[in-house]
């Protein structure tokens, strides 16, 4: 039996290329979205390689549609699971108190709720050797400004994903957050903000996909840490926000979102 995925958001950006990553390897991919035509377009890509590939619908913020997602794939694995990525999310961009506030809890519903449910939910198919990934941000490094909601999303993925890798490592099970800053995908394309001039988009989808294959595929290595950046800048700003004090941070950032 391969190795099994089960990758959420997987139909288009990061967790397609993440799909074809994994199948790349030949591992059994369990790719789930609620975009059909996108999972079919993956389906097409896939099929050349020596993974397998299954699809299946998916909304993350629904309970039960994580059950089915789960019990179907479990199916085709034997009822084990060896590596979750927790991808699927979405943003918005400008003033909190601007943005009408049902799309801000659409935020939360999604890149909280998502992987919460994701997680309490995946538990049982994990075992020893497991691994779950979870996508987290540069930007729950620090607040940032006109991105605030999706900012504290993604410490919320943060502090659950630590809290995770400690509650499970008795079993053999470890959590990684990843921390890419802009990628190039459709949560960017369009928008103009601070941050984003600034920084500017320095990953592509593929980039984001072999550091969340190198996470699920070698633990913590010897480090131990759980919280992995991703591209120079991520990891430049990760490392320089565990030394330098409070009030740099807010400085620095200060600077990159005005």
């Amino acid at each position: 039996m391969p190795r099994s995925v089960l990758i959420t958001g997987a139909a288009a950006g990061i967790g397609r290329a993440t799909a074809l990553r994994f199948a790349r390897e030949g591992w059994l991919v369990g790719a789930f979205d609620i975009d059909v035509d996108g999972l079919a377009s993956l389906a097409t890509a896939v099929e050349p390689l020596p993974g397998t590939l299954v699809t299946g619908t998916l909304d993350v913020r629904d309970a039960t549609s994580w059950q089915t997602a789960l019990d179907g794939f479990a199916a085709e694995t034997g009822g084990s699971l060896d590596v979750l990525v927790n991808n699927a999310g979405i943003i918005q961009i400008g003033s909190f108190s601007d943005l009408p506030l049902e799309r801000q809890q659409a935020v939360v519903d999604v890149n909280v709720k998502g992987v919460v449910n994701g997680c309490h939910l995946a538990r049982p198919y994990l075992q020893p050797g497991s691994h779950v990934v979870n996508l987290a941000s540069a930007s729950a490094i620090y607040g940032q400004p006109g991105m605030a909601i999706y900012s504290a999303t993604k410490f919320a993925v943060r502090g659950l994903s630590e809290a995770l890798d400690l509650e499970w490592s008795r079993e053999g099970i470890t959590v990684t957050a990843l921390w890419p800053l802009f990628a190039d995908t459709s949560m960017v394309w369009g928008h103009d903000f601070p941050a984003l001039r600034r920084l500017k988009v320095s990953l592509t989808p593929d980039d984001v996909a072999e550091s969340v294959y190198a996470a699920a595929t070698s633990g913590h290595g010897l480090l131990g840490g759980i919280h992995r950046g991703v591209g120079t800048k991520a990891r430049t700003l990760l490392a320089l926000s565990g030394v330098t004090p409070s009030w740099a941070n807010r400085m620095l950032n200060r600077l990159i979102s005005t």
